[in-house]
């Protein structure tokens, strides 16, 4: 019988989050948020969502860089990849 691995690449195997995004109690009530900021990550989401480009972001918060946006992204794809399938 042939048992099969599942590989689970992590975010942190990806990209090394904790460079870019913290958890503070302080900060927004403890919401993940940019290290050095106090820009959410959702905010960052939700301006993407809502159709704003990297560049317009990138416009508005010249404090941010793409490689942060991107962290946020990959943040939320982890954070997604982890709940649960209903059955």
């Amino acid at each position: 019988m042939q048992v099969k691995m599942r590989l689970r690449i992590t975010i942190f195997e990806v990209m090394d989050v904790q460079r870019f995004i913290e958890i503070d109690a302080g900060k927004r009530f403890g919401r993940p948020v940019l290290k050095g900021s106090r820009i959410a990550v959702a905010d960052v989401l939700n301006w993407l969502a809502n159709g704003m480009s990297v560049s317009e972001i990138l416009d508005d918060f010249p404090e941010l860089n793409e490689e942060q946006i991107r962290a946020c992204l990959f943040f939320a794809a982890d954070r997604e990849s982890r709940f649960g399938v209903a059955s």
